[in-house]
Protein backbone atom coordinates (compact mmCIF):
# COMPACT_ATOMS: atom_id res chain seq x y z
CA UNK A 1 0.00 0.00 0.00
CA UNK A 2 1.51 3.28 -0.93
CA UNK A 3 0.34 6.39 1.42
CA UNK A 4 0.80 9.93 0.09
CA UNK A 5 0.17 12.66 2.62
CA UNK A 6 -0.67 15.11 0.21
CA UNK A 7 -1.07 18.03 2.86
CA UNK A 8 -0.77 18.02 6.56
CA UNK A 9 -1.90 21.26 8.09
CA UNK A 10 -4.87 21.90 9.68
CA UNK A 11 -8.04 24.05 8.78
CA UNK A 12 -6.15 27.53 8.69
CA UNK A 13 -2.86 26.14 6.60
CA UNK A 14 0.38 26.87 7.69
CA UNK A 15 1.07 29.68 7.13
CA UNK A 16 -2.31 30.33 8.09
CA UNK A 17 -4.69 32.03 5.39
CA UNK A 18 -5.34 35.46 7.32
CA UNK A 19 -2.82 35.55 10.13
CA UNK A 20 -0.06 37.87 10.69
CA UNK A 21 1.04 36.28 13.81
CA UNK A 22 5.25 35.95 14.69
CA UNK A 23 4.92 32.73 13.63
CA UNK A 24 2.70 33.07 10.22
CA UNK A 25 5.04 36.52 9.51
CA UNK A 26 8.10 34.95 9.60
CA UNK A 27 7.38 31.61 7.58
CA UNK A 28 5.67 33.39 5.20
CA UNK A 29 8.63 36.10 4.50
CA UNK A 30 10.87 32.82 4.05
CA UNK A 31 8.63 30.92 1.59
CA UNK A 32 8.82 34.35 -0.55
CA UNK A 33 12.80 34.86 -0.04
CA UNK A 34 12.67 31.03 -1.78
CA UNK A 35 13.54 29.28 0.84
CA UNK A 36 12.55 25.27 0.85
CA UNK A 37 10.70 24.48 3.97
CA UNK A 38 8.75 21.66 5.04
CA UNK A 39 6.89 23.95 7.18
CA UNK A 40 4.55 24.83 4.35
CA UNK A 41 1.47 23.07 5.07
CA UNK A 42 -1.90 23.01 3.01
CA UNK A 43 -4.48 21.34 4.61
CA UNK A 44 -4.43 17.97 5.04
CA UNK A 45 -5.49 14.80 2.33
CA UNK A 46 -4.19 11.06 2.23
CA UNK A 47 -4.32 8.94 -0.93
CA UNK A 48 -3.70 5.48 -0.66
CA UNK A 49 -2.70 3.50 -3.50
CA UNK A 50 -3.73 6.77 -6.01
CA UNK A 51 -7.03 6.00 -6.30
CA UNK A 52 -8.47 5.95 -2.71
CA UNK A 53 -8.71 9.57 -1.07
CA UNK A 54 -9.25 10.29 2.89
CA UNK A 55 -10.67 13.41 2.51
CA UNK A 56 -10.77 16.22 -0.18
CA UNK A 57 -10.23 20.14 1.23
CA UNK A 58 -9.66 23.53 -0.91
CA UNK A 59 -6.15 22.95 -1.44
CA UNK A 60 -6.63 19.80 -3.59
CA UNK A 61 -6.02 21.65 -6.68
CA UNK A 62 -2.37 22.86 -5.76
CA UNK A 63 -1.88 18.84 -4.50
CA UNK A 64 -3.04 17.76 -8.32
CA UNK A 65 -0.29 20.29 -9.57
CA UNK A 66 2.49 18.39 -7.36
CA UNK A 67 1.87 15.67 -9.90
CA UNK A 68 -0.87 13.39 -8.45
CA UNK A 69 -3.66 12.11 -11.57
CA UNK A 70 -6.97 13.24 -9.30
CA UNK A 71 -8.92 11.66 -12.19
CA UNK A 72 -8.00 8.06 -11.16
CA UNK A 73 -9.49 8.52 -7.70
CA UNK A 74 -11.82 6.51 -7.38
CA UNK A 75 -12.88 6.24 -3.79
CA UNK A 76 -13.46 9.33 -1.35
CA UNK A 77 -13.70 8.72 2.33
CA UNK A 78 -14.62 11.91 4.34
CA UNK A 79 -14.27 12.18 7.62
CA UNK A 80 -16.56 15.17 8.67
CA UNK A 81 -18.24 18.18 6.49
CA UNK A 82 -16.09 20.91 7.40
CA UNK A 83 -14.71 22.63 4.86
CA UNK A 84 -10.95 21.68 4.97
CA UNK A 85 -12.54 17.90 5.06
CA UNK A 86 -14.40 18.38 2.51
CA UNK A 87 -14.66 21.14 -0.03
CA UNK A 88 -17.61 19.73 -2.37
CA UNK A 89 -17.57 22.61 -4.87
CA UNK A 90 -14.72 21.47 -6.94
CA UNK A 91 -16.78 17.77 -7.63
CA UNK A 92 -18.73 19.85 -9.89
CA UNK A 93 -15.68 20.22 -12.25
CA UNK A 94 -15.54 16.19 -12.98
CA UNK A 95 -16.85 15.67 -16.31
CA UNK A 96 -18.46 18.34 -19.23
CA UNK A 97 -15.77 20.57 -21.18
CA UNK A 98 -13.68 20.43 -17.86
CA UNK A 99 -12.30 17.51 -17.69
CA UNK A 100 -11.23 14.86 -20.41
CA UNK A 101 -10.02 11.17 -20.39
CA UNK A 102 -10.43 10.64 -16.88
CA UNK A 103 -8.62 7.56 -15.66
CA UNK A 104 -11.87 6.79 -13.42
CA UNK A 105 -15.32 7.05 -15.10
CA UNK A 106 -17.18 7.22 -11.89
CA UNK A 107 -16.01 8.58 -8.13
CA UNK A 108 -17.63 7.49 -5.19
CA UNK A 109 -18.05 9.55 -1.78
CA UNK A 110 -18.86 7.63 1.02
CA UNK A 111 -19.22 10.19 4.40
CA UNK A 112 -21.98 10.53 7.09
CA UNK A 113 -25.22 12.05 5.88
CA UNK A 114 -23.94 15.52 6.87
CA UNK A 115 -21.34 15.09 4.35
CA UNK A 116 -24.03 14.17 2.03
CA UNK A 117 -26.18 17.06 2.57
CA UNK A 118 -23.07 19.16 2.47
CA UNK A 119 -22.67 17.66 -1.20
CA UNK A 120 -25.93 18.33 -2.57
CA UNK A 121 -25.43 22.16 -1.14
CA UNK A 122 -22.62 23.03 -2.71
CA UNK A 123 -23.46 21.39 -5.79
CA UNK A 124 -26.68 22.19 -6.51
CA UNK A 125 -26.29 26.07 -8.45
CA UNK A 126 -23.56 24.63 -11.13
CA UNK A 127 -23.54 20.81 -11.16
CA UNK A 128 -24.68 19.53 -14.61
CA UNK A 129 -26.56 16.63 -14.70
CA UNK A 130 -23.32 14.84 -17.18
CA UNK A 131 -21.22 15.18 -14.12
CA UNK A 132 -23.71 14.49 -11.47
CA UNK A 133 -23.89 10.83 -12.93
CA UNK A 134 -20.15 10.35 -12.31
CA UNK A 135 -19.99 11.93 -8.64
CA UNK A 136 -22.08 9.27 -6.48
CA UNK A 137 -22.47 9.92 -2.51
CA UNK A 138 -22.78 6.94 -0.20
CA UNK A 139 -23.65 7.91 3.71
CA UNK A 140 -22.01 5.88 5.65
CA UNK A 141 -22.47 5.62 10.03
CA UNK A 142 -20.34 4.52 12.93
CA UNK A 143 -19.55 0.93 13.25
CA UNK A 144 -20.03 -0.24 9.40
CA UNK A 145 -18.13 -2.02 7.47
CA UNK A 146 -17.82 -0.72 3.95
CA UNK A 147 -16.74 -3.03 0.63
CA UNK A 148 -16.00 -1.77 -2.60
CA UNK A 149 -13.74 -3.74 -5.60
CA UNK A 150 -10.79 -5.33 -3.28
CA UNK A 151 -11.05 -2.47 -0.51
CA UNK A 152 -12.65 -2.61 3.08
CA UNK A 153 -13.07 0.31 5.39
CA UNK A 154 -14.81 0.36 9.25
CA UNK A 155 -15.73 3.43 10.49
CA UNK A 156 -16.11 4.15 13.81
CA UNK A 157 -16.89 7.57 15.95
CA UNK A 158 -14.22 10.99 16.57
CA UNK A 159 -14.35 13.24 19.18
CA UNK A 160 -14.72 16.46 16.98
CA UNK A 161 -18.10 17.93 16.55
CA UNK A 162 -21.62 17.16 17.23
CA UNK A 163 -21.99 16.14 13.48
CA UNK A 164 -20.79 12.48 13.57
CA UNK A 165 -17.42 13.00 12.31
CA UNK A 166 -16.02 9.38 11.78
CA UNK A 167 -12.47 7.45 11.78
CA UNK A 168 -11.80 4.76 9.21
CA UNK A 169 -9.37 1.62 9.06
CA UNK A 170 -8.44 1.29 5.61
CA UNK A 171 -7.59 -2.37 4.28
CA UNK A 172 -6.39 -3.47 1.10
CA UNK A 173 -4.42 -7.16 0.42
CA UNK A 174 -3.91 -7.66 3.71
CA UNK A 175 -2.37 -4.13 4.52
CA UNK A 176 -3.96 -1.54 7.25
CA UNK A 177 -4.07 2.45 7.52
CA UNK A 178 -5.60 3.40 10.53
CA UNK A 179 -6.73 7.38 10.04
CA UNK A 180 -7.27 9.17 13.16
CA UNK A 181 -7.40 12.68 12.09
CA UNK A 182 -9.47 15.46 12.91
CA UNK A 183 -10.02 14.28 16.50
CA UNK A 184 -9.55 14.72 20.01
CA UNK A 185 -9.43 11.37 22.86
CA UNK A 186 -10.88 8.49 20.99
CA UNK A 187 -13.74 7.08 22.00
CA UNK A 188 -14.45 4.14 24.12
CA UNK A 189 -16.57 2.65 21.84
CA UNK A 190 -14.33 2.97 18.76
CA UNK A 191 -11.80 1.68 20.59
CA UNK A 192 -13.56 -1.45 21.83
CA UNK A 193 -14.65 -1.53 18.03
CA UNK A 194 -10.98 -1.51 16.65
CA UNK A 195 -10.25 -4.23 19.63
CA UNK A 196 -12.86 -6.49 18.18
CA UNK A 197 -12.06 -6.22 14.37
CA UNK A 198 -8.82 -8.06 15.47
CA UNK A 199 -7.26 -6.25 13.18
CA UNK A 200 -3.52 -4.92 13.10
CA UNK A 201 -2.57 -1.46 12.12
CA UNK A 202 0.57 -0.88 9.44
CA UNK A 203 0.42 2.59 9.46
CA UNK A 204 -1.56 5.10 11.93
CA UNK A 205 -1.90 8.96 11.16
CA UNK A 206 -3.08 10.46 14.16
CA UNK A 207 -4.02 14.19 14.83
CA UNK A 208 -1.30 16.57 16.55
CA UNK A 209 -2.60 19.34 15.95
CA UNK A 210 -1.18 21.32 19.47
CA UNK A 211 1.89 19.51 19.23
CA UNK A 212 3.98 20.70 21.73
CA UNK A 213 1.59 22.51 23.52
CA UNK A 214 -0.83 21.72 26.67
CA UNK A 215 -4.27 20.53 25.85
CA UNK A 216 -7.21 19.19 27.82
CA UNK A 217 -7.94 15.39 27.23
CA UNK A 218 -11.62 16.79 26.48
CA UNK A 219 -10.34 18.81 23.53
CA UNK A 220 -11.64 18.23 20.13
CA UNK A 221 -7.42 17.56 19.01
CA UNK A 222 -4.78 16.21 20.24
CA UNK A 223 -1.31 17.31 20.96
CA UNK A 224 1.97 15.13 21.65
CA UNK A 225 1.03 13.48 24.87
CA UNK A 226 -2.47 12.78 23.66
CA UNK A 227 -1.16 11.09 20.71
CA UNK A 228 1.21 9.13 22.79
CA UNK A 229 -1.79 8.29 25.26
CA UNK A 230 -3.81 7.21 22.38
CA UNK A 231 -0.51 5.15 20.76
CA UNK A 232 -0.66 2.82 23.74
CA UNK A 233 -4.51 2.16 24.07
CA UNK A 234 -3.94 0.86 20.82
CA UNK A 235 -0.95 -1.36 21.58
CA UNK A 236 -2.84 -2.89 24.47
CA UNK A 237 -6.07 -3.18 21.99
CA UNK A 238 -3.71 -5.25 19.52
CA UNK A 239 -3.69 -2.72 16.70
CA UNK A 240 -0.47 -1.24 16.66
CA UNK A 241 3.29 -3.20 17.46
CA UNK A 242 6.39 -2.68 17.57
CA UNK A 243 6.48 -2.40 13.62
CA UNK A 244 3.43 -0.62 13.44
CA UNK A 245 4.94 3.17 11.80
CA UNK A 246 2.81 5.96 14.00
CA UNK A 247 2.44 9.23 12.16
CA UNK A 248 1.88 12.25 13.36
CA UNK A 249 -0.17 15.17 11.47
CA UNK A 250 -2.79 17.65 11.11
CA UNK A 251 -0.76 20.87 12.51
CA UNK A 252 -2.09 24.00 13.71
CA UNK A 253 0.43 27.31 12.80
CA UNK A 254 -0.94 27.96 16.97
CA UNK A 255 1.79 25.59 17.72
CA UNK A 256 4.31 27.07 15.83
CA UNK A 257 5.30 23.38 14.13
CA UNK A 258 8.79 24.64 13.26
CA UNK A 259 11.10 21.88 11.78
CA UNK A 260 13.12 21.93 15.14
CA UNK A 261 9.84 21.00 16.86
CA UNK A 262 9.16 18.40 14.85
CA UNK A 263 12.17 17.01 14.71
CA UNK A 264 12.35 17.45 18.51
CA UNK A 265 8.78 15.57 18.64
CA UNK A 266 10.19 12.12 16.38
CA UNK A 267 13.44 12.09 18.97
CA UNK A 268 11.52 12.43 22.12
CA UNK A 269 8.36 10.18 21.55
CA UNK A 270 9.31 7.83 18.22
CA UNK A 271 6.45 9.21 15.75
CA UNK A 272 6.91 9.83 12.49
CA UNK A 273 5.96 13.83 11.71
CA UNK A 274 4.21 13.84 8.71
CA UNK A 275 5.26 16.51 5.95
CA UNK A 276 3.53 17.67 2.61
CA UNK A 277 4.61 15.50 0.36
CA UNK A 278 5.28 12.79 2.57
CA UNK A 279 5.17 9.02 0.74
CA UNK A 280 5.29 5.90 3.18
CA UNK A 281 5.04 2.48 1.67
CA UNK A 282 3.94 -0.90 3.18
Amino acid sequence: MKIQYLGTGAAEGVPALFCNCTYCRGLRARLAAGARTRELRTRMQVLLDGELSVDFPPDAYAHMAGGVDFSAIRYLLVTHSHMDHFYAHDFILRGYKYAQEMAADVLTIYGNREVCDVFRECTRREMKESVKANVRTMPVGAFEEIAFDDWRAYSMPAHHSSKDPLLYLIERQGKRYLHLCDTGRIPDDSMDFLKALKKRADVVSCDCTFLWDDADCGARHMNLKEADYTRERLRRAGVVDGDTKFVITHFSHNSAPTEDAVLRAEREYGFLAAYDGMTLEV
